[in-house]
């Protein structure tokens, strides 16, 4: 095995007469040549597929749980469609009901990262020890991934609790 470094004017001349030059020194040996490049590409080929295949998989997840998350907002909705109109009735802002209504969902979306966090270092540590060249797990990386996670959560359940809080009062107190 040989590795040459080549400028791109001259390739074809440079690679004729490398090929002499190794005929030349080894006549009973084929001259073979491949790009460093390539050969890395095909070698990590695998972990490439493999990230797209999580990428896939993580946006069906997140897609998924922002439906459950919807849907979990608009029952605690309707639940409280009584408890909101007196809130609205007695002076309570926009913001103050949305507020209400989003404390309970950021409570425990904390905890979920909360818990996640440590099995996240613990699973990508195991991943990353395969590699002879690898980045260190920085704290940021935890602190992004759950500042994503809050921000699509409040946008979910954001968008039911100024739903509700912008429903007429009146609607939901006249039957009482």
């Amino acid at each position: 095995h040989l590795g040459v470094k080549l400028k791109p004017e001259n390739f074809s001349e440079t690679l004729v007469h490398l090929e002499k030059s190794w005929k030349q020194f080894l006549p009973n040996r084929p001259f073979g040549f491949e790009f460093e490049e390539q050969r890395l590409t095909d070698l990590y080929a695998a972990e490439i597929q493999l990230g797209n295949l999580v990428q896939l998989f993580a946006g069906l997840a997140i897609f998924v749980a922002c439906l459950g998350l919807f849907g979990l907002a608009s029952f605690t909705a309707e639940q409280r469609t009584k408890e909101i109109g007196v809130r609205k009735v007695l002076g309570a802002t926009l913001s103050q009901i949305i507020v209400l209504m989003s404390r309970e969902f950021i409570a425990l979306i904390f905890i979920a990262n909360i818990i996640a966090w440590p099995l996240a270092y613990v699973a990508m540590n195991q991943w990353l020890a395969d590699f002879t060249y690898r980045m260190g797990l920085h704290p940021w990386i935890f602190f992004a991934g759950s500042g994503i996670t809050f921000t699509i959560a409040l946008f979910t359940v954001g968008y039911q609790a100024y739903k509700s809080a912008q429903a007429n009062p009146v609607d939901a107190l006249k039957y009482e």
